[in-house]
């Protein structure tokens, strides 16, 4: 599965799923993004500017994505992956259109 994107479309990437044996899904162009990870960004980058002190530098950062990743409530994470069903079917529904959330 990927979003249709040209980076994904290359000949390096088509020639890596052929030597993995991977299949491509077929993805409709026009859908949206049913990829929970950027839930999980998009959490992770609200903690990171509620902060006092962002961090400066890279070592930084890293360190407080760490604490944040895993001061990450089970519960999101949990309704993250419940709900792919029902955002499935929604997509389906409208043809891979865009789905308002």
């Amino acid at each position: 599965m990927d979003d249709n994107a040209p980076c994904h479309r290359t000949v390096a990437a088509e020639q890596l799923l052929e030597s993995e044996d991977i299949e491509r899904m077929d993805w409709p162009a026009r859908s949206p993004d049913l990829n929970r990870i950027e839930h999980v960004w998009n959490f992770l980058g609200r903690r990171l500017a509620a902060r006092t002190l962002p961090p400066v530098l890279i070592g930084e950062l890293r360190l407080v994505l760490q604490d944040e990743w895993a001061a990450m409530p089970q519960q999101l994470i949990d309704t993250l992956i419940l709900s792919m069903g029902r955002r499935c079917e929604t997509c389906l529904a409208v043809r891979g259109d865009h789905i308002l959330y």
